[in-house]
């Protein structure tokens, strides 16, 4: 049976995002709705928390220091002089959701209305410079975006839709040719990661799971999770074979004692290192 240990106990209202942080060898992940960027150091168990002024759906590190932002008006940066807008983008209603930063260093945002209406988000791309291009503009809630280890493929998910997608990279580095590679019938997915192999590793919201995807669609395992409510997971830790889940108890009326935390599972599998933000 798979280990499931506990590696930050908190109560989140809606946990996402956790990203390795492999230059200061650290876990940063976010609170959406409670507004709030947390590190977690496993080495030492320090942790901080950082209050932002809108609701954030992610936060990556970047090359120049500090931290790139998906908040609810656009992405922005906090570093040693504090706070800039990267890119504004201000639509009432509508709030920034997960992201991902590419193998190019490319910063890829998602965003959902508030009451979650079909085509109300998006999916764009942010250069390091602050240039934005929308490359999917029908989204209901924009989720999980991950790449194959030779950045060949491009896996994303639109958590209603019921499915994980995959499209091929063109050479302008756009995602083409859009197209199933599984389903999911239990629960929704959320948060992905790729790891070194190529499978691709899913949050099942309302599904309690962590399911990982062969290349080829194929469900080749699952790893059953006290919570109800996972919502995306992320390899971390020295080697890089850890694999950290973050958890939501928002609507739940009677939320497990771990809802809201940070779960980990040792020695889960071989994760890719995360390219940070070019700027």
């Amino acid at each position: 049976m798979t280990a499931v240990e506990v590696a930050v106990r908190e109560y989140a209202t809606l946990g996402e995002g956790p990203t390795w942080d492999a230059a200061a060898q650290r876990l940063i992940w976010v609170d959406i709705l409670g507004s709030r960027i947390h590190t977690y150091d496993p080495g030492t168990g320090r942790r901080t928390v950082m209050v932002t002024e809108q609701h954030v759906g992610a936060a990556k590190p970047r090359t120049d220091g500090g931290l790139v932002v998906n908040l609810r008006d656009g992405v922005g940066i906090y570093d040693f002089t504090g706070f800039r807008w990267l890119h504004r983008d201000v639509v009432p209603g509508r709030r920034g959701n997960d992201a991902a930063v590419a193998p190019d260093g490319s910063l890829w945002t998602g965003t959902m209305r508030y009451d979650e209406a079909p085509g109300g988000g998006t999916l764009s791309r942010i250069a390091p410079d602050g240039t934005a291009a929308t490359v999917l503009d029908d989204v209901a809630v924009s989720n999980g975006t991950g790449w194959s280890p030779d950045g060949r493929l491009m896996y994303y998910i639109d958590s209603p839709t019921r499915r994980i997608d995959v499209f091929d990279v063109d050479a302008d580095q756009l995602p083409v040719n859009r197209r199933p590679l599984a389903s999911v019938d239990e629960g929704f997915p959320d948060g992905l990661t790729v790891d070194a192999d190529g499978c691709v590793w899913v949050a099942l919201w309302d599904g309690g799971a962590v399911r990982r995807y062969t290349p080829d669609g194929e469900l080749d395992r699952v790893i059953e999770l006290p919570v109800l409510r996972p919502t995306a997971c992320a390899f971390g830790g020295t080697d890089l074979t850890d694999l950290y889940i973050t958890t939501a108890r928002t609507g739940l009326e009677a939320p497990h004692p771990l809802s809201g935390s940070v779960l980990v599972v040792p020695g889960a599998g071989k994760g890719l290192p995360q390219p940070a933000f070019a700027g």
